[in-house]
């Protein structure tokens, strides 16, 4: 237990308590209430289940309550455990945030969310969560933007990033990749609080240990405070009998401590002694206690006591992480409490009414307000205290479209990337300056090397880099506080998860960055889930992938990704480019970027190669008009390559690294008499949305659909990439031509680039039998 250190401003400790117990119980009612309004009291005329969780919101109003009304700043950033939505809004209501009839909206269309959401709740949501384990993690991604940011753009202040998260949570692994990671361990703002309720949707968790737990936060670094029992129960243990009980509760496994939660108090005397050398002690202290104070004993745990709370907060480190295990009883204060069925049970009427008895509240009128007094006025007073000013927003600073050179040679998308870097840096330093990357320890083979040379890697304080002087070191690793690339460890999870916050400083500080991050596009369906909740949380980013596709010939199967051009189509929020040619790639790069630290600017996703093409193939325009009009076409989704004289046969829409195979399969087809368009394919996801708008089901621009595929040139199509082929099998539907779409839909293997080619059936011979199969050739 940590030392008793807290006092307060306002009033005495003794005062301070009554008045946050006051508080505590009308979180506890309103959460229930609320809950209670949306399944039972709204109108529902489907009679689906609505949903909502008062135990895991009742777990959780001991922690909130000392949080919001004493501990917080207006500086401090907290996520809560997305059971515990309704606990938050209940919060907000009561410091003035949200009006009483919010409360009535629980999971309705347009109203509160069914889990706490920063873009779509009215009231102040400082993390979205929902998924478990993404929201835990996500303040320290927080906390690390803010320090870069404020490094950087000052403004952004300091304060604590907090994670409110329940047990059940530290299953998911995405929770230890963060909290191992070597950036993680200095970050001293970052705090824990564990609701360690032993219960998950299911069940008792039967051998949960908070000693394990313990060891290894410590092993990474981090502070632990840990509140297992409260005021009540310690002083129980200086009695007579007093170390038995402490004994019995500590070796108790955790089913049979929820048991307990459900005895009456004659049930109580006879389980709780035991059967072991405990029992004679304990019987006697048990006899000591009325059955009232027996039955507030077995649930008097730290993580449901005021004073204990405040003290762990005074005790917080903040040179280092900390977390605090608390160890609370899941429904507490329900008739449900502790039943190892309590995740999603509702409170009858009687029991609703019931509780609102023991909380002070009117079930006839359940928002009413707090009565004048004590609490109401440490809410009105916190209220004001954690107000936060409008966040003054900065336009970032403008993206070039277009850099004015044509690359020659033999070229790769992904060292395009890695130049169009560089030249930023030359031609808009403003806009660079605000860029930040970041890889999972892939910096090197991803063409990352000369952007690390120019800008540094950041640190949160200067690192002396050993290898400066060794004339073999070709990446300079200058670690400092003005770099601005940041490198994680082998975490694909930890990238998006900074990425998102990253994305989200121009809303929450005002100071807009411009966040790349560059991984294995193999990889990509790892950080798929908590890369997309990024994005609905508000965080605005580009992601690259690179290298793509089964063009990864010799690397085998398991780094040839065939899903990743469809994925990129299908996120909401996100727009995605594979470009084939190292000035479409240019383009693309700053098309994504000016999308970025804005109201209306979303994320995007790159899907690069390694595969040499030939550059002179892009026939880009020299003409200025002409050049700029296929850059816009570029950026739009697709552009017409070749026109074939006359009026085509077929025509042939590749998209990447596949669009060599395509120009060559139309030089084939025309020695064969068939004349063939190539279409080169930038973008599925916006020429699928033109499709779309084409039918009223979208408003995005149509034109570019009418310029890469025109109306007089419609003719059967073979559609051609590096994935998989229902990509771009939609194209069919531009004129409602037949379609033949060729891609990647099996497991890759290793081999020579034509052997792994023609095993997908993705090489020149393949395209040209679809194109003579479509037009009935012989």
């Amino acid at each position: 237990m940590v030392p008793d250190t807290t006092t307060s401003p306002r009033t005495g400790r003794q005062e301070l308590l009554t008045a946050l117990g006051e508080i505590e119980q009308r979180v506890l009612w309103l959460s229930a209430a609320t809950i209670d309004h949306a399944n039972r009291v709204r109108p529902n005329p489907t009679g689906l289940k609505v949903g909502g969780h008062q135990a895991s919101c009742a777990s959780m109003v001991s922690i909130m309550t000392t949080l919001w009304f004493h501990e917080l700043t207006a500086d401090d950033r907290v996520s809560v455990k997305p059971h515990a939505s309704p606990a938050l809004h209940a919060v907000n209501h009561l410091l003035g945030e949200l009006p009483a009839e919010a409360l009535t909206t629980l999971r309705s269309f347009g109203g509160l969310q069914s889990y706490p959401s920063r873009t779509k709740d009215p009231d102040p949501v400082d993390y979205s969560t929902g998924s478990v384990g993404i929201g835990a993690t996500a303040p320290i991604w927080g906390a690390l933007a803010r320090r870069y940011v404020e490094g950087r753009f000052p403004g952004a202040g300091t304060g604590r990033q907090y994670a409110l998260l329940g047990d059940a949570e530290l299953d998911e692994g995405a929770c230890w990749e963060a909290v191992q990671d070597p950036m993680v361990a200095g970050l001293g703002e970052v705090v824990w609080i564990v609701d360690l309720n032993r219960q998950s949707l299911d069940r008792v968790v039967p051998a949960l240990s908070a000693e394990r737990l313990a060891g290894m936060f410590e092993a990474a670094g981090w502070q632990v405070l840990t509140l297992k029992y409260g005021e009540q129960l310690t002083e129980l243990f200086s009695r007579p009998g007093g170390e038995a009980l402490r004994t019995r509760l500590d070796t108790m496994g955790n089913p049979e401590y929820q048991r307990l939660l459900r005895c009456t108090p004659a049930e109580l005397r006879d389980r709780l002694p035991g059967t072991g050398s405990t029992r004679e002690p304990l019987e006697r202290l048990v006899a000591t206690l009325d059955d009232d104070a027996l039955h507030s004993a077995v649930r008097n745990l730290g993580g449901h006591d005021l004073g204990a709370l405040l003290d762990a907060y005074a005790a917080i480190d903040d040179t280092r992480p900390t977390v605090i295990l608390a160890y609370t009883v899941k429904g507490r204060g329900l008739h449900s409490e502790g039943h190892p069925q309590n995740h999603s049970s509702l409170l009858t009427r009687d029991q609703l009414a019931d509780l609102a008895t023991r909380t002070g509240a009117d079930p006839d009128d359940p928002w009413r307000p707090l009565p004048d007094g004590a609490a109401a006025r440490l809410c009105a007073e916190r209220a004001e205290e954690l107000r936060r000013p409008p966040v003054g927003r900065i336009a970032p600073p403008p993206v070039p479209t277009d850099f004015g050179r044509t690359p020659g040679g033999t070229g790769t998308t992904q060292q395009a990337f890695g130049r169009a870097l560089l030249d930023l840096s030359r031609s808009a330093p403003e806009a660079a300056a605000r860029v930040v990357t970041v890889s999972p320890d892939v910096s090197s083979s991803t063409n990352l090397g000369g952007w690390l040379n120019k800008v540094g890697v950041w640190s949160p304080t200067e690192r002396v880099d050993w290898f400066a002087d060794d004339a073999e070191t070709i990446l300079h690793w200058r670690e400092n506080p003005t770099g601005q690339h940041v490198e994680l460890g082998i975490a694909e999870t930890n990238l998006v998860g900074l990425l998102g916050e990253l994305g989200a400083t121009w809303s929450r500080w005002g100071q807009p960055l411009l966040p790349i991050g560059i991984m294995y596009d193999p990889f990509v369906n790892r950080a798929l889930e908590p890369w997309q909740f990024g994005i609905y949380a508000g965080g605005q980013s580009l992601l690259v992938g690179t290298p793509s596709g089964v063009t990864l010939a010799p690397e085998g199967g398991a780094h040839q990704s065939i899903t990743t051009p469809s994925l990129g189509l299908e996120q909401p929020g996100c727009t995605t480019w594979e470009p084939a040619f190292a000035q479409d790639a240019e383009w693309c790069v700053l098309a994504a970027l000016s999308l970025l630290g804005r109201p209306d600017g979303g994320s995007a996703y790159l899907r690069l190669s390694t595969r040499p093409v030939d550059q002179s193939l892009a026939a880009v325009p020299a003409d200025p008009a002409a050049r700029e009009r296929r850059r816009r076409q570029a950026v739009a989704g697709a552009y017409g390559l070749r026109r074939a004289e006359g009026t085509p046969d077929v025509t042939l829409a590749a998209m990447g690294a596949m669009v060599p195979e395509a120009l060559a399969a139309a030089d084939r087809l025309a020695s064969l008499g068939v004349a063939a368009d190539v279409v080169c394919v930038t973008s599925p996801g916006l020429l699928f949305r033109a499709t779309q708008a084409r039918r009223g089901l979208d408003d995005a621009p149509q034109w570019v659909l009418d310029q890469a595929f025109p109306a007089d040139r419609a003719a059967p199509l073979v559609t051609l990439l590096d994935g998989h082929p229902h990509t771009l099998a939609f194209l069919g539907t531009v004129h409602n031509m037949p379609v033949t779409p060729l891609g990647v839909s099996h497991f890759g293997q290793s081999g020579a680039l034509d052997e792994v080619y023609r095993h997908h059936g993705i090489d020149t011979e393949s395209v040209v039998r679809a194109a003579l199969d479509l037009t009935h050739r012989p």
